[in-house]
């Protein structure tokens, strides 16, 4: 079985590469950094390091890699001949890739009827479906009839925590123990790919918000808490018994939102908060805050990790979910001079004052109660 793998970095090999090497796969990562793509041409193998109570070493075989502008025919080539075709690349890149997919695809038409999914694995909703959009603006009508009875494009959602890292050896790479891979089976083409440690669903949107709104609004809570206490990283930052509850806390708000719409169960998901935490608080992985809390205005929005719960949480039991209200306040106090979206924000701020940020960024009118208690909670931090 042969996989094509774009984006050999930090996630790619340490995760989503690892587990389709693992699954059997020929696992053929495309890339543009030479450096990387050279590496895994000559030794067609790299260590994954699992940083738990025991660190695991793991080998893994069977890799290859092109380059996506200089090897450009050879990828298509390959394309045309996979079984798999998988991306971690920043979903910024995705439209960027696409032409070279549509290419293998296109290819495929003329070789084989060999049925083939496309899986983006990003940070985002609907990453696959938006990689679909943009290969399809490169396929004519016609061809996007041939393809459709054998190629599908299902959705997916992925969580491991891989920090930024600098090794002596540039392939290997140092992961945390804990993954989830969650794939949606409803855009899949017959029989589901055998992938070790991936989860198939038939609804993913219940498991997008559970990442969601525990995984990435935890991270971004111990991030701008942590900044505002003047902590270097995550760990520091949940080491602070104040910073640790707040987002204990607010885990459970947002939690309460995910337990009233899809009907969990609170023990299991309590369970899962508690999970999450202990993540955060793992002292093998060290990521730092400035980076977590990167892109401030993005994770404003009013459909992202903190202001979505929020809000559902108002509307769901009309009260205010204060430890998230804490988690924005403090979000809009992130004033690191080397974000260029922290610098923007606090420009906003000064010529728009609170509530003109958080109806630019975050859709909340000035007299909504969450607004006024946000405000309250960044006089209280200042």
């Amino acid at each position: 079985m042969l996989a094509v793998h774009f984006g050999a970095g930090n996630i790619g090999r340490g995760f989503i590469g690892s587990l389709l090497s693992q699954s059997g796969f020929e696992v053929v990562f495309v890339d543009v950094n030479d450096e990387l793509v050279q590496h895994l041409q000559e030794r067609q193998q790299y260590r994954v390091v699992i940083a738990g109570e025991a660190r695991e070493e793991q080998i893994i075989r069977g890799v290859s890699a092109l380059h996506s502008q200089k090897q450009y025919e050879e990828v298509v080539s390959r394309i045309a001949q996979a079984d798999l075709v998988t991306t971690a690349v920043g979903p910024n890149v995705l439209p960027h890739i696409a032409k070279v997919i549509a290419d293998g695809l296109r290819k495929r038409l003329s070789t084989t009827e060999k049925r083939v999914h496309v899986i983006a694995c990003e940070n985002m909703i609907g990453g696959s479906s938006f990689l679909k959009k943009h290969v399809m603006d490169y396929l004519s009508e016609e061809e996007q009839a041939a393809l459709t009875p054998f190629c599908g494009f299902p959705n997916s959602a992925v969580d491991r925590i891989v920090p930024n890292q600098k090794n002596d050896d540039p392939l290997m790479v140092v992961v945390e123990p804990f993954f989830e891979w969650v794939i949606e089976t409803k855009e899949m083409i017959g029989d589901i790919p055998a992938i070790v440690g991936a989860h198939f669903v038939a609804e993913l949107q219940p498991y997008i918000e559970r990442k969601l709104f525990t995984v990435n609004t935890g991270h971004a809570l111990a991030a701008y808490l942590g900044y505002a206490k003047n902590y270097a990283t995550i760990n520091e930052a949940m080491e602070d018994d104040l910073v640790r509850a707040d987002v204990t806390k607010a885990l459970y708000e947002s939690g309460r939102v995910l337990i009233e719409k899809y009907g969990w169960s609170a023990e299991e998901h309590g369970a899962y908060i508690r999970k999450i935490v202990q993540r955060f608080t793992n002292p093998a992985m060290t990521d730092e805050v400035t980076r977590v809390a990167r892109s401030p205005i993005r994770k404003l929005g009013a459909n992202d990790r903190l202001v979505s719960p929020a809000s559902q949480y108002y509307n769901l039991f009309g009260e205010i979910p204060h430890r998230l209200v804490k988690g924005i306040a403090a979000l809009l106090l992130f004033d690191y001079q080397e974000d260029a979206e922290a610098v923007e924000l606090q420009k906003t701020i000064r010529e728009r004052g609170i509530e003109g940020a958080l109806l630019q960024y975050a859709q909340l009118q000035a007299d909504h109660p969450l607004t006024i208690a946000i405000k309250e909670q960044v006089d209280m931090l200042k």
